[in-house]
């Protein structure tokens, strides 16, 4: 700034006449604040900043009584009062208000309604619209930082923080209410605003009242030109204005805005300002010297103005160019005070000399510690500059401690991911205010409030509390400052990313999901960088449905596969451990031109190129990338990798399926089970035709700990658990299936509101019918694909391969001995070419002495087409083949020669020829336990289906049953190690050395190291020994553990009792050439080192043999080596080459024992066991610790449950096979309401045999039984026959069944008695329906005998209150009406369903299981048995049989006269009912002869049943309920109940009422019955999601007639006025017959629904539901006839175009064009033609598109709508070439500014994304050279 050379003494009121002083001080050095002792009154020097002097004008010459110190105190906002006329400068501009900064450091507030009535009006009206208006301007389009504005102080207050706000307006009418109309005089400088533009000017509010101001144009081209970059003044433009023209007496006044007018005016008394209407911001001349002073502010009561000499303030209009101060929120040590005023602050000179000031608030930390002799001048403190005063240019200060060490003092200096500490200020729906620094505030969205979504933060948080949290975003402009307060990212050491720069590939952060999209998961970090994981990246495993598995605010890890940081966009992924994928090339373009396969089609391929992983393949004929992996060539596990290897580049495979097409990545298989299936129809496309029961045909997905996922072609997929993947036990479910395998699966469960089910892989359940035709199907197919490798290695170059191609099984050859291996088997050479590698294993050498050079004929047995080997045999009973004519379907032996993974070679026994049979019978049929699989040499019986050798040179067969199977007479070629023996690593290291040692000599050694069987002894020159636990001691105490009597290090003498060869690890006779190179076993116990010794029994005998020696009940000392979780045993060893197994169940009596076997027993203690036999499938002996295991009458034994049959009892299974039955009146000594509830399959039970009659063990669990000594109470006793009831006895017992002339009541196993109805229950219904309801089966009840007739064993029982002494057994409901039972029917009915409901699953299963059980001659039963199956729906034929055999069953005495039928036999089950069965069954069958057989599902479903008698298989188990009283007319004869009986049934109806109440009321109950819904509906009955919710409801029932009904409701109840919801019913309706329907019926609702509907969008719909269905034959012909109708509708001719696109038929799309635009009116073409050209992008020909763009934008080339869509699509499909190309185009068109601002705006925007810092600058040039040229011709 140029110094200035002015003289201004401070201080009195009046005119002081002085010398002139020089005042050549710099500006800069200016101080305001000296202090002065001239004239002995205080003197301030005028500064460049606000506290200006108050001076009075030349015209005014009042004196004032006050001292000048009182007068003339500094600004302060205690000085400040509503009306003060003052100047200020804008610091701050935000959407709502104006931060603006007065004079000595204060600073107000304008809120946006304060800047001029005109604008206000506007906002208004915005608000109204509630969308922008087109000529509103924001805030900071209106002002700038540094503007000088002219305010007034609208209101002082108090903020919440107690801090001291002021609000001021920039409203002309209230600065300028000083002045009047009449007081207007030229050459005035006044500010106003912009109201409203007209032709010739604008109207300006300069807010004097009846005074209209107009600015014409031309006086405001200049400033337009210069200031406002040539755009036109807007309502609410602040503008500095001259009075240029008064007319009318101040009515009318004329305006100029000119710089240079404005600049230089100055006020003057000809103006006729005066003290009463001084503005802020005027420049007037001062009295003391000639100077000009501008007005900073003018008291509004006391007149007293104040002035500024700074030359910047002296030219009006002119904005302030200093805004900030470099060194903001430095902390400054040792500043020295310059001065101090006491009701301001004070003053300090900076280190560099300049000024600065602070307020007295920021003087000190309070007020109570405030000391003013601390700021004398020259005292210094330390302080921090916190802001920057604009209006007086200096920086403020503050010297508290708070501000001085905290962590941030404005929202610049925050970083995004920074960890903050803040305090709760408060919490509220939008998130918790955090206070982070004196006057920052930063908001936790309620998605950060903790790692999970919470519901209820204020318990978490409280107001007060100090917090932790994690910068997520700070925009000091805005000042806004995101945290977050989730634990996880707060606490990450993962590194932080704030820009996409950062992202490098392979970073591995924390972000969280702000969405989740069908393609993907959107995740965001710090700043608002952002990235997508797509869908193929959200896990190793598919997920169809990512909403189900991610949600919104989940804090994920992921790692950057990409980042492009010039567009902003990063490509993510959740799967960490695996590197990301090689990314697939994307399907060619053709596939952009709409030729993608669909998925279910079937194609031809082209091999392209092999991968570690599969084919890379052409789909035919328009070459579409895809993938074809090895798992899916084949059904056959081994044949995948085999066809892999010999497919290569060029070869086609015809008949392949699509089975997923995502983001250009098309999967292919190649499974003919899969293709016959989706070729069939038999593959569900969504989950809504998926109902339990249905077998369904997939592959594995992928496998986990609890279970496979099984995908079918369609792509749906679910999980078969662990516990129903097989029909055997499951230890790890990777050894039954392997991912990419053909299962079939039966789906047991669905779930379609989480789209997901259960499957079954269990045999038992997913049978295909007969398993010999399954068998041979498969072996069939699979040596139908081998044949075609073989055709594919034919047409190899190589010879050697060509060869191999040609040889099968069962060919002879002449060959050479080469060489015999090790391991006994023999190579040979000279077959037909030299390399081929053919081989006999040790037993197809067949025990014949071979050398090399000998001459061989050998037979092939099969060629191993992957290694390129030959596997042959000399076994003569092959090579001297018997010719013999063969039967088909003849049974013969047969022996095991050669095993594939899915079939094997078998020889018959009788002739020599070659059978191939399949290892399995079923897809799913892959695991085998060891007992279970075949071994070379094994005795297999074989049903053969081919009698000649075809080109595989095998016949076909089939095996027996595997009980035929029979054993290797020797196992000399697999001496193998058993599954169960685990070797001593000890014994194993090395090659063993050879040794001299023979059996019976002395050696010494050193104890290596200790086993729990056995110990490791270091021999004389390092050979090693073994010793073993049982030759260590001659007696060995029970419980202890001999090996732990040696000890490592010390010398042990022992003798050799037999050597372990370690390949086979049999012990060798001492003859034997390899006994050199055994572990020699050793033996310490005294009794062999002193004389005698024996020999371990070396001689060449199967361990079989060796256990023989012990025989059943035979003591023996054993030594445990483990317990096996798995298969429940303890493995023991007896001695070193003979061990045993002890069963979990025989090892104790004791449930402790046997819920923790592994705290009782020690590995390597000795025990003492019983030999129970040997184990058939192994060399094991079997033991037990609990004495000879025989399962006799009177016995007790250990067992465990299998199976639960409901009503029935438990079958209980005993080691070695053996089952047993436990019968409910066994399961205790006391009878339950539930008694089988705490039994479930693998539970340990302790049993008691009853009886083992007919190989049947009947047992009981009762504990006096089973404990006798503990003489527990007997309360019901056992009832075994008529002998044991005597008459008047009460006895408890369960119901059976309920029959038309009584209950029958069962007391015993075999024992059932009956009550006629008359003694059920005082109250007779009428409806024997609601016996069902009250007494279920299985209900526990007391009874009283009244009659036993022993001759015809009948029982008769009552259940009466006077006989019984309980309640009566039917419910209160039925003896008269409560008050307020009418009510309360409706709901008791609904609680009644449910019931029924939760019952039908476990009536449904005991439905299926065949009872044994008889309740009544069958003549009796079958009479009753019609009515009932009509009232109960059809549950007869639901069961698969079980009913019929339940009738059919006679008991033993049957001649029961029709008199009598009053009492009931008790009958004993025995063989004979079998017998009588078979005579029953056809008799029931003849009943119906008509009727044709239905097919049966096993869910219980019944196709021949009638919707309406869908009603609950059986009556519930619940306690009988209150809702009958009106089904049954009430009864006189009742008795009457006591006072206390009534008041107790009240009491219980009351609750049961409050409790059903209560369920009702539930606002988060979901509707399970048609009654919810019902309810639903008449609570909102104009809500159409209910009334779908209510149809999808039934139809998940597959009750489509309820379903119709409930439409037809729906479009009865829903109001006429709401259309849109009728209309969603009638889609729903019309989507219903499309799928449930025929053509018939659709018409019918099509009809209807066009009738009562918008025609056009019925037509719509349907057209959509067709397409959807895929009946695209009749969605066309729907179009032609809306054509037709609808000719003039261009929605029409788009959506019928678009449908032709997606089937590919772009001609015929071309010519619905061509007639559009032929029958639409003109108006519409250019819109119908750019939607056309937008659909060839989307799904037709790119270039077709452009093409009629092109065409369009060349006769309409002004249509920027179309531009715009034409650059969208370029952007969406075309190059960046051609994107630049249109943007260059367009922005050279001659258009309207705005819409070029627009072009310009979009072609930054992209640059910005996707181009380079250097094209974004070249786009700005761009703009900035239109702008210059279109202001050039303005100006000229």
């Amino acid at each position: 700034m140029a110094n200035l050379e002015e003289s201004f003494p401070r201080g009195g009121t009046r005119k002081i006449h002085k010398p002139e002083k020089a005042f050549q001080q710099s500006v800069e050095q200016d101080n305001l604040f000296d202090i002065s002792t001239e004239e002995g009154s205080t003197k301030r020097k005028k500064n460049q900043k606000g506290p200006a002097k108050t001076k009075k004008l030349k015209i005014e010459k009042r004196e004032s009584s006050k001292s000048a110190r009182e007068k003339f105190e500094i600004l302060s906002v205690e000085s400040l009062c509503e009306g003060m006329r003052i100047l200020g400068c804008v610091k701050e501009v935000n959407e709502l208000e104006l931060v603006i900064s007065l004079p000595n450091g204060l600073q107000g507030f304008v809120q946006v309604t304060e800047i001029c009535d005109a604008y206000t009006k506007k906002l208004n009206e915005q608000v109204t619209q509630e969308q922008p208006l087109k000529d509103l301007l924001h805030l900071p389009e209106l002002f700038s930082p540094g503007m000088l504005v002219r305010c007034v102080v609208s209101s002082l207050g108090i903020t919440d923080r107690g801090k001291k706000s002021v609000k001021l307006s920039l409203n002309p009418k209230n600065v300028n209410r000083v002045l009047s109309a009449e007081a207007l005089k030229p050459g005035m400088l006044l500010t106003g605003t912009v109201s409203s533009l007209e032709d010739h000017g604008y109207l300006v509010d300069i807010g004097v009242d009846g005074t209209r101001a107009f600015l014409p144009l031309l006086k405001a081209q200049e400033y337009i030109r210069q200031k406002n970059k040539g755009a036109k003044l807007k309502v609410g433009q602040y503008l500095n204005c001259i009075v240029e023209k008064v007319k009318g007496n101040g009515g009318v006044v004329s305006l100029s805005i000119g710089h240079s007018e404005v600049s230089t005016a100055i006020a003057t008394e000809e103006q006729s300002w005066n003290l009463n209407n001084l503005l802020p911001g005027l420049v007037v001349k001062a009295q003391v010297q000639k100077v000009r002073a501008c007005i900073l502010c003018v008291h509004p009561r006391t007149r007293v103005v104040r002035l500024s000499l700074r030359p910047i303030f002296l030219q009006p209009g002119r904005p302030l160019t200093r805004l900030s101060c470099q060194k903001l929120g430095a902390v400054l040590d040792d500043i020295p005070v310059q001065g101090f005023f006491k009701k301001a602050g004070a003053t300090f000179r900076l280190k560099d000399g300049v000024l600065a000031y602070a307020r007295l608030s920021h003087l000190s930390d309070s007020k109570n510690v405030f000391n003013p002799e601390a700021f004398k001048p020259g005292n210094t403190h330390k302080c921090r500059i916190i802001d920057y005063s604009q209006m007086d240019e200096l920086a403020l200060l503050s010297l508290r401690t708070s501000i001085i060490e905290a962590q941030y003092l404005r929202y610049h200096d925050i970083e995004p991911g920074a960890v903050v500490k803040g305090t709760v200020l408060t919490i509220k729906s939008y998130g918790m205010l955090v206070k982070v620094g004196e006057q920052m505030r930063g908001l936790v969205p309620p998605m950060h409030l903790a790692d999970i979504l919470i519901k209820n933060p204020e318990k978490k948080y409280h107001i007060g509390d100090e917090v932790k949290c994690r910068v997520l975003l700070c925009d000091p402009e805005a000042k806004k400052l995101m945290m977050t307060l989730k634990k996880t990212l707060i606490e990450s050491k993962l590194p932080v990313i704030t820009c996409y720069a950062d992202a490098k590939p392979g970073l591995q952060i924390h972000g969280f999901i702000i969405r989740v999209k069908d393609y993907g998961c959107i995740v965001k970090f710090y700043n608002n960088v952002q990235g997508l994981v797509p869908k193929h990246e959200l896990s190793t495993e598919y997920i169809p449905d990512p909403e189900r598995v991610f949600y919104t605010g989940q804090v994920v890890k992921v790692v950057v596969l990409n980042c492009e940081p010039s567009k902003e966009r990063m490509l993510l992924s959740f799967k960490l451990s695996s590197d990301p994928e090689p990314k697939k090339e994307p399907a060619g373009h053709s596939q952009k031109k709409g030729k993608a396969i669909n998925v279910g089609q079937l194609v031809d391929v082209k091999v392209l190129e092999k991968t570690k992983d599969g084919l890379e393949v052409a789909v035919l004929p328009h070459n579409i990338r895809a993938f074809l992996p090895t798992s899916h060539l084949s059904d056959h596990v081994a044949n995948g990798p085999l066809l892999h290897h010999w497919l290569q580049a060029g070869d086609i495979l015809h008949r392949v399926l699509c089975l997923s097409q995502s983001e250009g990545h098309v999967l292919l298989c190649r499974k003919p089970a899969l293709v016959s299936t989706v070729e069939g129809g038999q593959d569900p496309k969504n989950f809504s035709e998926i109902h339990p029961g249905m077998l369904l045909t997939g592959f594995v997905k992928s496998i986990k700990d609890y279970g496979v996922f099984i995908q079918f072609p369609s792509g749906l997929s679910g999980l078969a658990p662990k516990a129903i993947m097989s029909d055997k036990f499951v230890t790890s479910t990777s050894d039954h299936f392997v991912e990419g395998q053909t299962v079939v699966a039966k789906v047991t469960n669905v779930d379609e509101e989480k789209q997901r089910m259960l499957l079954s892989l269990r045999l038992s359940d997913c049978g295909l019918g007969d398993l010999a035709t399954t068998s041979l199907l498969l072996l069939s197919q699979c040596l139908e694909e081998l044949q075609g490798v073989r055709s594919l290695m034919s047409n190899r170059d190589s010879v050697l391969i060509q060869t191999l191609a040609e040889m099968t099984p069962g060919m002879f050859l002449d060959l050479v001995v080469q060489e015999v291996l090790e391991d006994g088997s023999v190579v040979f050479s000279g077959g037909p070419v030299p390399d081929l590698v053919l081989r006999a294993s040790r037993y197809h050498r067949a025990g014949q002495e071979v050398e090399s050079g000998q001459k061989k004929k050998v037979v092939i047995l099969n060629v191993d087409l992957l290694k390129l080997e030959v596997h042959v045999s000399l076994h003569q009973d092959l090579v001297n083949r018997k010719a013999k004519k063969l039967r088909k379907g003849s049974e013969h032996q047969a022996i095991v020669q050669h095993l594939e993974k899915s079939f094997a070679i078998a020889s018959l026994v009788e002739t020599g020829h070659l059978a191939a049979f399949s290892l399995t019978s079923h897809l799913n049929d892959t695991f085998r336990f060891d007992s279970e699989k075949l071994q070379v040499g094994q005795g297999v019986s074989l049903t053969l289906k081919t009698t000649e050798p075809g080109v595989t040179g095998l016949l076909l067969a089939v095996e027996g049953p595997a009980a035929k199977r029979t054993m290797r007479p020797t196992r000399k070629d697999s001496e193998t190690v058993d599954e169960d023996e685990e070797v001593d690593p000890a014994l194993t290291v090395g090659t063993i050395k050879k040794h001299t040692l023979s059996i019976g000599d002395m050696v010494t050694g050193t104890v290596k190291s200790i086993k729990p069987t056995h110990v490791v002894v270091t021999l004389e020159d390092g050979i090693i020994g073994c010793i073993h636990a049982s030759h260590i001691l001659d007696d060995v105490p029970e419980g202890t553990s001999p090996t732990t009597k040696l000890k490592v290090g010390k010398m042990v003498t022992a003798r050799v009792i037999g050597g372990r060869d370690m390949k086979t690890f049999k012990y060798l006779p001492i003859s034997h050439p390899r006994f050199v190179r055994t572990i020699p076993e050793l033996s310490v116990r005294p009794s062999e080192l002193e004389d005698g010794h024996t020999a371990l029994n070396t001689h060449s005998v199967s361990p079989m043999e060796k256990i023989k020696q012990y025989q059943a009940g035979q003591t023996v000392t054993c030594f445990l080596k483990k317990y096996n979780v798995v298969k429940k045993w303890l493995e023991v060893e007896i001695a070193p080459d003979i061990r045993g197994r002890i069963p979990l169940l025989l090892t104790s009596l004791s449930f402790k024992v046997l819920k923790h076997p592994d705290k009782k027993f020690r590995v390597g203690q000795a025990l003492r066991a019983t030999v129970v036999g040997p184990d058939s499938s192994k060399a094991f002996l079997c033991l037990s610790l609990i004495g000879p295991h025989k399962l006799e009458e009177g016995e007790v034994a250990m067992g465990r449950v299998v199976k639960v049959t409901p009503n029935e009892g438990l079958t209980v299974s005993f080691p070695f096979g053996k089952i047993g039955t436990v019968s409910i009146f066994h399961m205790s000594d006391s009878y339950s309401e539930m008694p089988l509830e705490d039994f479930v399959p693998q539970k340990v039970v302790r049993c008691y045999i009853l009886s083992t009659a007919d190989n049947v063990l009947t047992l009981s669990l009762r504990s006096s039984r089973t404990n006798p000594e503990t003489k527990s109470k007997v309360e019901d006793p056992e009832i075994n026959s008529i002998q044991d009831i005597k008459e008047g006895q009460l006895l408890r017992g369960y119901i059976g069944s309920i029959q038309p002339h009584g209950v029958f009541f069962r007391l015993g196993p075999s024992v059932v008695g009956l009550a006629r109805y008359s003694h059920v229950s005082q109250h007779s219904p009428s409806k024997k329906a609601l016996y069902n309801k009250h007494l279920p089966e299985g209900k526990l009840l007391t009874a009283r005998v009244l009659r036993l007739n022993h001759q015809k064993n009948l029982v008769e029982l009552s259940f009466l209150p006077g006989d019984t002494g309980k309640p009566d057994v039917l419910s209160a409901s039925l003896e008269g009406p409560l008050p307020k039972q009418e009510e309360r029917k409706t709901e008791a009915g609904e609680r009644d369903q449910k019931a029924e409901k939760k019952n039908q699953k476990r009536n449904e299963k005991k439905n299926q299981k065949g009872q044994e059980e008889v309740d009544l001659p069958s003549k009796e039963k079958q009479q009753p048995q019609k009515p009932q199956a009509q009232k109960r729906g059809g549950r007869e034929r639901r069961e698969s049989g079980s009913e019929q055999e339940r009738v059919s069953k006679k008991p033993k005495k049957a001649g029961l006269s029709e008199e009598d039928d009053s009492l009931v036999d008790v009958y004993y089950r025995e063989g004979k009912e079998e017998a009588e069965e078979t005579n029953v069954l056809p008799k029931e069958k003849q009943t119906k002869p008509a009727e044709a057989p239905r097919l049966q599902l096993s869910s219980g479903f019944a196709w021949n049943a009638r919707l309406d008698s869908l009603t609950p298989a059986l009556p519930p188990l619940a306690e009988s309920s209150d809702s009958e009283e009106d089904e049954k007319p009430h009864q006189a004869t009742q008795k009457k109940k006591s006072k206390k009986e009534r008041e107790l049934e009240k009491q219980k109806a009351e609750k049961e009422l409050s409790r059903i109440e209560e369920a009702l009321m539930d606002p988060g109950r979901q509707p399970e019955s048609a009654d919810d819904f019902d309810r639903l509906v008449l609570s909102s009955p104009n809500s159409s999601i209910l009334w779908l919710q209510y149809m999808a409801f039934h139809l998940q029932a597959m009750e489509i007639e309820k379903a119709r009904a409930v439409a037809e409701r729906a479009l009865k109840t829903i109001s006429f006025r709401e259309e849109q919801e009728k209309l969603n019913v009638w889609v729903a309706l019309l989507n219903l017959e499309n799928m449930y329907g025929s053509q018939e019926s659709l018409t019918k609702v099509f009809e209807r629904a066009v009738q009562y509907n918008e025609p056009l969008k019925v037509f719509l719909h349907l057209a959509d539901i067709y397409a959807k269905s895929e009946k695209f034959q009749e969605a066309g012909e729907l179009y032609n006839r809306m054509l037709k109708r609808f000719r003039q509708e261009k929605a029409v001719w788009i959506k019928y175009g678009a449908f032709l696109l997606r089937r590919s038929q772009a001609a015929a799309s071309h010519r619905v064009l061509q007639r559009a635009l032929e029958c639409l009116p003109s108006k519409e073409h250019v819109d119908v033609i750019a939607k056309f050209a937008q659909l060839e992008f989307q799904l037709g020909d790119a270039e077709r598109a452009k093409a009629i763009f092109e065409n369009t934008l060349s006769t309409y080339p002004k249509r920027t709508d179309v531009w715009s869509v034409y650059i969208d699509m370029t952007i969406k499909h075309g190059s960046q070439k051609d994107v630049r190309d249109i943007f260059e185009r367009v922005i050279h068109l001659s258009l309207a500014p705005k819409r070029m601002k627009f072009f310009f705006k979009r072609y930054l925007d992209y640059e910005k994304q996707h181009g380079t810092e250097k094209d974004v600058q070249a786009v700005k040039a761009k703009a900035l050279e239109y702008v210059e040229a279109k202001s050039s011709v303005l100006e000229d």
